[in-house]
Order: C-alpha cells, then structure tokens, then sequence
C-alpha cells in the first residue's frame, strides 16, 4: 500500500505523484541509481572472473604454493566477510548515501594497487581490501535501491542486478584471454577494474538518502519531501509501526526470535547457492584438467561464463512471474543432482558437459534472488545490517570452498569435490523448502513482517 507524504490515509495502492521535481527528472534519478548499482555489482563478479583467467599466470610469476593459490583466490571472499557486517551496519546507522560512495573509493585505490604487487602476500593483503569494500558494496548498493523501487517489478529489477554480476565475470573473463599473451598482463588484467570503479564513482555523486531510512531514524519531514519529489512508493504507515517494534535494535537482534529465521535463511540459501560456484569458476583450469577433458580450458571457462549469463536472465524476467520460491527450491535439487551425476560418470563427455551445462544455467538462474531475498526479509531498521551479515556468511562459504578446492582436488579427486558440491546445494534446497516465505510483489515493510511470521 503506497501513501502520499502529506496524509496517511490516501487511497491503498495509489503511488504518490512528484509535485516538486519534473518526469525526466525522476527518471533520471531512477536511472543513476540502477547503474550506479549494477555497475556496483558487476565489479565484484569482475574480479572473481578477473582471478580465474589470471592465476596459472600469476602463479608462474610469484611462485605461489598451491596454499597460496587457495589465500589469494579466496582473499576478497574473506575480506566480504569483514565489509558485509561492518559496513551494513555503518548504513543503518549513519545513512545509504555516505556508504554507498565510501566503499567504491577504496575498491578503486586496491585496483590500482594489485598493478605494483611482488609476491603472493602483497596480492592476497590488496584483494583482502578490496573484499572488504565489496562487501559494503552488497550492503549497501541492492538497499538503496529496493528502497526506491515500486512493489510491482521490483523482483526483476533487482534480480537484474545480479545480471551485472554475471556480465561482470564474463567480461573478465575475456579481458584476461585478450591479456593472456602479453608478459605480465595478469598485471593489467586485475587492475583494469579501475576503470570501471572510477565510472561507478562518478555516478554516485548527488544520489540522494534513502526515504525509509529518514524514516527509521524519525526524520519523517525530510523523508516525505523526497517521496514527494519522486513519487517513491512507500508505505509510510507500515514503515513508521516497524521503526516503533524496532526501537535502538542493534547487531545482536538479527538473532532476536524476532528476526532469526530471516537471517538464518537468507545467510543458508545464498551460501548454498554461490559455494559450488565461486570455487568451481576460481579453479575451472584445474578441474577441466582434473575431468581430463583436454587443454582448451580457456574456451571451456569462456562457455562456463556465458552460460551464467544466459541463467541469470532469465532468472530475471521469471522471478515476479513464477515467485520467489518456485525459482529457488526446485533449481537447488535439479543443480545437485547434475554435480552428482558428472561425478558419479565422470568418464563421459556428454555427461560432463550436459552436467556442468544445467548447473551453471540453473544455479545462476537462482542466484537472480541474491539480490532479491534478502532485501525483503529484514525490516528498513535492520536491512543492511541484515544483507551485510548474509553476505559475509555467503562468502565465508565460498571462500571455504574456494580455499579448499585446489586442496581436495589434488588429494581426493574431482568426484569427490563435486559430491561436496552436490551436498550443499541439497542442504541449500532442504532449508529454503522450511524457510523461504513468498514476498513477489509486497511492500518491503509488509514483506518483512510475512518472513518473520514464517508463512510461505
């Protein structure tokens, strides 16, 4: 239900009309935020391809151990783990807009350093960094956002960010090919994500507070000027009884009964969902190697690549069509039986390909509710807290995998760690079929209130 700024008894589902600010206007706002966000977005999936193209070179270069290989693959999924939290919570505290330019600033100072490094440590310490700032950056960016979309579409809005994720590693992809020949150019492969910091930098310039945010801290005056100026749809009413429930709530009460199966399911399924991934796409060379399929890895991860690309948009246009649950819970069983498969024959091609195929297609497909789900379940007072901390146990998955991988495939095989992969993909479907609530098209506020009661 949307609200004018002026009462709160306006008609039910009537969005508020800008009166201060011009159409284009408007729009152009929207516009800045989306890519300003999705640009956000893109960078950390740039960087993740950006480590799997590089780092048989990089290896070569500086001399890293296969411990090393493992540190520096899994560094930025550590150094989510430290931003996720700690710059969720400066946002609920301090405000969206100031995070939101913070965090790409010192993403953009570790780009240009990753250029200068000499050893393995240098490089893992950098990556660390720039993990950290991503970890704001998925705090921060995909709130700000869902609080300045409309109910209706908001699904696919911001499942189409998860689309600059997978265009982001794919665009890596091919940045390291084209590096691949050139002495040192793993070198200007990682660092050419500079440039695309200091685009997202200047886009975020003038981007305004969020209005529910004004609204949790009790600055209704202001956040109503803005839901004016854009005609943001916003229920006031719901919004001001979840800021009077959620009084100086702090870190500790995402464990509160009141909001513990939020986090507890949004932290589970996006873990489940990213861990096979990341660790599969960082290594691809050595598990291509490992399946004995040949020496044309490059072309393989090209594939892989683009693959997820074509899931993850198509988990974008589905995700307000068929709902939240049904593009989650079936995909989680379907993905683990194609890792199971491949391991169980890992003699043939076809099964290998077709295995790999319907994996990559389906989990990124899924992986369009990252950017979704858990927006939806946490009230505006706890949101990006909420997301930080959700994000920082995504990754400490992904980085156990990631660190883990080159390890278990030389002692144990391949099989062995696709069955690994099957296992918590299983696990990730098991969970969201007990907690995942259906949210497609409710107000955030109203959506939040849904998760906490655990009605699917």
């Amino acid at each position: 239900m949307a609200t004018t700024p002026a009462t709160d008894h306006h008609l039910p589902g009537t969005p508020p009309t800008p009166s201060t600010a011009t159409e284009r206007e408007r729009r152009r706002l929207h516009t800045k935020l989306k890519l300003a966000t999705q640009i956000g977005q893109g960078i950390d999936g740039y960087i993740i391809g950006g480590t799997g193209m590089a780092m048989g070179a990089l290896t070569t270069d500086l001399h890293l151990s296969a411990l090393a290989q493992g540190l520096v693959g899994a560094s930025p999924l550590i150094g989510i783990f430290v931003g996720g939290p700690l710059f969720g919570r400066l946002a609920d505290r301090l405000g969206r807009r100031p995070v939101f330019l913070v965090d790409m600033m010192i993403f953009l100072i570790g780009s240009v350093l990753q250029f200068f490094v000499t050893d393995g440590t240098q490089l893992f310490l950098i990556r660390l960094l720039m993990g950290v700032a991503i970890g704001g950056e998925y705090a921060i960016g995909a709130p700000l956002l869902s609080e300045y979309a409309p109910r209706q579409g908001r699904g696919r809005l911001l499942a189409s960010l998860e689309i600059s994720w997978y265009l982001g590693y794919a665009l890596a992809t091919v940045v390291g090919a084209l590096f691949e020949p050139v002495d040192g150019g793993w070198r200007w492969s990682l660092a050419s994500s500079a440039v695309i910091a200091l685009v997202c930098v200047a886009l975020r310039g003038g981007i305004p507070e969020s209005a529910r945010w004004l609204l949790s801290k009790g600055r209704r005056d202001e956040a109503e000027a803005l839901i004016e100026k854009y005609g943001i749809e916003v229920d006031v009413v719901a919004e001001l009884e979840e800021r009077d429930a959620a009084q100086r709530e702090g870190f500790r009460a995402l464990f509160s009964p009141r909001h513990v199966r939020s986090t507890v399911f949004a932290s589970v399924f996006w873990a489940a969902l990213v861990l096979p991934y990341f660790a599969i796409g960082t290594f691809w060379t050595q598990v291509f190697e490992a399946l004995h399929m040949g020496d044309n890895a490059v072309a393989a991860l090209l594939v892989y690549s683009f693959t997820a690309v074509l899931g993850v948009a198509a988990g974008c246009l589905a995700v307000d069509r068929i709902g939240r649950r049904k593009l989650l819970i079936p995909p989680f069983w379907i993905t683990a039986g194609c890792l199971a498969v491949v391991a169980v024959w890992p003699s043939s091609t076809p099964v290998i390909v077709g295995g790999f195929l319907f994996f990559i297609f389906l989990n990124a497909a899924s992986s369009a509710l990252t950017a979704v789900y858990p927006l939806e379940v946490f009230p505006t007072s706890l949101r990006t807290t909420g997301v930080g901390f959700a994000t920082a146990m995504s990754r400490v998955g992904a980085a156990i995998g990631t660190f883990l991988l080159p390890m278990g495939l030389d002692r144990f095989g391949a099989e062995f760690v696709l069955l690994i992969g099957a296992g918590v993909l299983a696990a990730g479907g098991l969970v969201s079929h007990f907690l995942a609530p259906e949210t497609t098209d409710m107000d955030l506020a109203r959506a939040a209130r849904k998760a906490r009661r655990g009605t699917a």
